[in-house]
C-alpha cells in the first residue's frame, strides 16, 4: 500500500494553527465592541468633543460616521466570506489590491494596533489611581498599568473563548450602566421637555464637520477586530459578517443616544460649556444628582474595566496580525506558531508585551503626564493607522470583486465598497490636514506632519520589503495574504471553477499578483 509522504517543506498545521471553533458571534461582537470600548467613548471622547468643537452635533455626527461605517461594513464583510484570514485588513488588501501594497499595509498596522493598546495603559493606570486615591491609596499611574499589563499579558496565552467570556462580563455590566445614565439624563432634561435638535443634520453641512467626523470616526476604532478572530469563530463565513454589523451598528447606538442624552440634560445650548468645565466628570456630574453615590462610584469601575476590555481585545487583535504576518513569511517563522494547548499566538502575545512594557517604562521614567501623552497621543498616533488601513481596505474590496463578482450582488461588490472608500478619502484628508488639532500641539510643531509622513514611510519600507521576498524568495512571496494553507496551487480568479466560487474561502488560494 502506497503511504503519503509529508515533503519537508510541509508545514507543520498544528504548530501553525490558531485554535478553532472556539467563538460564536456574541463572542466575537465582545470582542469587537470592547475594542471601540463604548463607555471609554462616553465618559472621555465625547465630552472632550463639546468642550473642543463646540458643538451640538455630535450625537448626528455619531450617527453619520455609523453610515459611513456600515457601507465599509458591507464589502468588508462581503470579502469576509470569501477570505478567512487572522491577517485581516493585509490579507483584504493583499488580494484586493496585490501582495506589495499588502506588505505595506500590514507595516502600517503592526504599530497602529501596538500603539491603540498601549495607549490605553495610560488611560487605565490614570483612571486606576484615581479610583485608589479616594479610598487614601497612593498609587503612581504606571503601578496600575503594569498591574493591567501582567493580567493582559496571561490573558493573551491564554484559550481565545476565555478572554471573550472575560470581555462578555465586563461588556453586559458597561453597556447596562450605559443605558441606565442615558435614562437617567433624558428622564431629567433642561427645562421641562426633551430636545431633538442635536439629531438636525444641519451642521454637517458647515466647516465644523471634518473635525466632528474624524474625532467620532475614532470611536468605532476597534470593531473591525472582529475579522482578525475569523479562524477561531465557528462558521466563519456566518460568524464574522453578523458579528462585524452588530459591533458597529451598536457601538453606533450607544455613543450616538449617549451624546444626545447629554445634551437633553444640559440644554443643548449649555452642553459645551458644561462639558467643558467638567470635562471626563461631565456624565457623572449630570447623573450624580439623580441616583445614589453607589451607583455612580459603579459608573467610575465600569470605565476602569471599559478600558481594560479595550486593552485585551487590541492585544488579541496585534498578536494575531504577527501571528498571520509570521506563518506567510513576512516574518519571521517563529511569530507563525501558537501554543500547542490553547491555540494562542504565542511570540505575537509575548512581543507587544514586552514592546508594551518598555514604552510604559519609558514613559514612567519621564514623568509625563499619562492622560494625554500616553493615552491621547498614542491612541491617536494609532488611530490615524487603523483609518488608513479602513481606507486602503475599501479600495482593496472594489479591486477583488471587480475580478469577479463570486456569489455577492451589485451593491456588496461595487456600489457600497465605492461609496464607502469615497467617504472615508473625505475622512481621511480631513484627518491628515487637521492632525496637529488632534494631538493639541502648537501650530509650528513637526508633529503637524511628521506622524502621517512616518506612516508613508512604514509602508514604503512594506513596499520594498515585498519586492526583495519577490526576488529572493518566490515561494515565500506565493504565500502572502493565502491564510492557513500555504500549501494550495496557485490559480488565478479566471482559472477558478465555478463549483469553487461557492465554496471554501480563498483564504487558503492564490490569486493573480
Amino acid at each position: 500500500m502506497l503511504m503519503h509522504q509529508k515533503e519537508p517543506a510541509e508545514p507543520d498545521i498544528v504548530a501553525r494553527a490558531l485554535a478553532k471553533n472556539r467563538l460564536g458571534v456574541p463572542s466575537v461582537v465582545f470582542f469587537g465592541v470592547a475594542g471601540a470600548a463604548p463607555l471609554t467613548v462616553i465618559i472621555g471622547a465625547i465630552s472632550t468633543i463639546y468642550a473642543i468643537i463646540g458643538s451640538t452635533a455630535v450625537p448626528i455626527a455619531y450617527v453619520a460616521v455609523a453610515g459611513i461605517l456600515s457601507l465599509f461594513t458591507v464589502g468588508f464583510v462581503a470579502m469576509s466570506r470569501h477570505i478567512v484570514n487572522s491577517g485581516a485588513f493585509y490579507s483584504y488588501i493583499s488580494h484586493g489590491l496585490g501582495r506589495v501594497i499588502g506588505v505595506g499595509a500590514a507595516f502600517v498596522a503592526l504599530p497602529a494596533y501596538s500603539l491603540m493598546q498601549i495607549g490605553l495603559f495610560g488611560l487605565f493606570g490614570s483612571a486606576a489611581s484615581g479610583i485608589l486615591a479616594e479610598f487614601g491609596l497612593v498609587t503612581p499611574w504606571y503601578v496600575c498599568a503594569i498591574a493591567a499589563w501582567l493580567v493582559v499579558t496571561v490573558l493573551g496565552m491564554l484559550w481565545v473563548d476565555l478572554s471573550g467570556k472575560v470581555l462578555a462580563v465586563l461588556l453586559v455590566a458597561e453597556i447596562s450602566i450605559v443605558l441606565l445614565y442615558d435614562v437617567v439624563m433624558v428622564a431629567n432634561p433642561a427645562g421641562g421637555h426633551v430636545d431633538f435638535t442635536p439629531f438636525n443634520p444641519a451642521p454637517l453641512l458647515t466647516p465644523v464637520v471634518g473635525s466632528l467626523l474624524v474625532l467620532a470616526v475614532a470611536g468605532f476604532v476597534g470593531f473591525e477586530a472582529t475579522v482578525v478572530l475569523s479562524e477561531e469563530t465557528k462558521d466563519p463565513k456566518k460568524t464574522i459578517g453578523r458579528a462585524t454589523h452588530w459591533a458597529v451598528l451598536l457601538a453606533g447606538a450607544l455613543c450616538a443616544v449617549s451624546a444626545w442624552a447629554m445634551a437633553v440634560s444640559t440644554g443643548p445650548s449649555n452642553i459645551a460649556g458644561t462639558a467643558a468645565e467638567h470635562q471626563t466628570d461631565l456624565v457623572f456630574f449630570l447623573v450624580g444628582k439623580h441616583l445614589p453615590a453607589p451607583l455612580v462610584n459603579m459608573g467610575y469601575l465600569l470605565f476602569l474595566t471599559s478600558v481594560f476590555a479595550a486593552l485585551l481585545a487590541f492585544h488579541a487583535a496585534v498578536a494575531r496580525y504577527q501571528f498571520a504576518l509570521g506563518r506567510e513569511g513576512v516574518l519571521p517563522a517563529v511569530f507563525g506558531r501558537t501554543h500547542p494547548r490553547t491555540g494562542a499566538p504565542l511570540a505575537g502575545s509575548i512581543t507587544q508585551s514586552v514592546l508594551a512594557i518598555l514604552v510604559l517604562s519609558a514613559y514612567a521614567v519621564s514623568g509625563l503626564e499619562p492622560v494625554r501623552y500616553v493615552f491621547a497621543w498614542l491612541t491617536t498616533i494609532g488611530g490615524l493607522g487603523v483609518l488608513i488601513l479602513m481606507w486602503a481596505t475599501s479600495a482593496a474590496v472594489i479591486g477583488f470583486f471587480a475580478r469577479g463578482r463570486r456569489t455577492e450582488n451589485a451593491w456588496r461588490a461595487y456600489i457600497a465598497p465605492f461609496l464607502s472608500f469615497l467617504l472615508l478619502s473625505i475622512v481621511l484628508t480631513a484627518t491628515v490636514i487637521g492632525f496637529g488639532e488632534l494631538l493639541q500641539v502648537d501650530g509650528d510643531s513637526p508633529f503637524q506632519w511628521l506622524i502621517p509622513v512616518l506612516y508613508l514611510g512604514v509602508a514604503l519600507l512594506g513596499f520594498i520589503w515585498a519586492l526583495i521576498m519577490r526576488a529572493a524568495r518566490p515561494e515565500v512571496y506565493a504565500q502572502i495574504g493565502r491564510g492557513a494553507d500555504g500549501r494550495t496551487s496557485i490559480l488565478s480568479d479566471i482559472q477558478w471553477p465555478t463549483k469553487q466560487l461557492h465554496g471554501d474561502p480563498v483564504g487558503a488560494r492564490g490569486y493573480p499578483y
